[in-house]
C-alpha cells in the first residue's frame, strides 16, 4: 500500500513529502499513537539518527486522525464546540461526524511527522534550507518570550517588521499592531474605571445613610 509521509522541520520551517510503498518501512508506524516518537533510520540512510514524532494524518477518504480516540479505524462521534474537524454553526449545537482514531494503521493515506531530533546528515529540502517566519508574534507577552525580554525592556523595539514596495513604487515598512501592550494611557484608563466605580460606591453609601436618617425622623 502506498502512503505519503509529510515531514516537517520546525527549526527551519521546511516540509518534505515522501511517498513510501514498502510495507516493511511502514510497519514501524503501525499501532503507534499520535505524539509517539519513531526512529527515522527505517526510512533510509539519509534519515539515520533522526527522531520523528507522529503529529496526525488522514485516511484514504480524507478523515483526520483525532487525538484521544483510541482506535485504529473510523468512528462516528457526537462533536460539539471546540472539537477538531467540526465547526459549530449555532450556540449549543452538536453533530455526529466521522473521525479517524489516533492509532496508525494500514488504511491511512498520509502520516504527518515532525522532526524532534536531527540526525548525522542533512536531508535535502528539509534541513539544508531555511524558511524564516514571514509574520512574527503580535501579542506583547509572546514577543517577550520569543526574545527573552524582561518587564523593563521596550517591546515596541522588537516587533518583527518587513519592507515591501507599494503599488506606487514606494518602499514601505509593515509591522503588526501590538496587542495587550500596557502603556501609560492604558493604566490611566484603568485608574479612571476604578475611580468611577469607587465614586459610585461612595455615592450609594452616602445616599443610603441620608435615606436612613430621613427614615428615622
Amino acid at each position: 500500500t502506498d502512503m505519503k509521509l509529510n515531514i516537517a522541520n520546525p527549526s527551519t520551517g521546511a516540509m518534505k513529502c515522501i511517498k513510501i510503498d514498502d510495507e516493511l518501512k511502514l510497519r514501524v508506524f503501525y499501532d503507534k499513537r499520535m505524539s509517539q516518537e519513531v526512529e527515522g533510520d527505517i526510512l533510509g540512510d539519509e534519515f539515520k539518527g533522526y527522531v520523528l514524532k507522529i503529529a496526525g494524518g488522514n485516511d484514504k477518504q480524507g478523515f483526520p486522525m483525532v487525538q484521544g480516540v483510541l482506535v485504529n479505524h473510523r468512528v462516528r462521534l457526537l462533536l460539539g464546540a471546540g472539537a477538531k474537524s467540526y465547526r459549530q454553526r449555532r450556540a449549543g449545537e452538536r453533530k455526529r461526524k466521522s473521525v479517524r482514531g489516533c492509532i496508525v494503521g494500514h488504511d491511512l493515506a498520509v502520516i504527518n511527522l515532525i522532526v524532534v531530533k536531527k540526525g548525522e546528515q542533512d536531508v535535502p529540502g528539509l534541513t539544508d534550507v531555511d524558511h524564516p517566519r514571514r509574520l512574527g508574534p503580535k501579542r506583547a507577552s509572546r514577543i517577550r518570550s520569543l526574545f527573552n525580554l524582561t518587564k523593563d525592556d521596550d517591546v515596541r523595539k522588537f516587533v518583527i517588521s518587513r519592507k515591501y514596495t507599494s503599488a506606487t513604487g514606494k518602499e514601505q515598512v509593515k509591522r503588526p499592531k501590538i496587542q495587550r501592550l500596557v502603556t501609560p494611557v492604558v493604566l490611566q484608563r484603568k485608574r479612571q474605571r476604578a475611580a468611577v466605580k469607587t465614586a459610585a460606591f461612595q455615592k450609594a453609601k452616602a445616599d443610603a445613610a441620608e435615606y436612613a436618617k430621613l427614615y428615622k425622623t
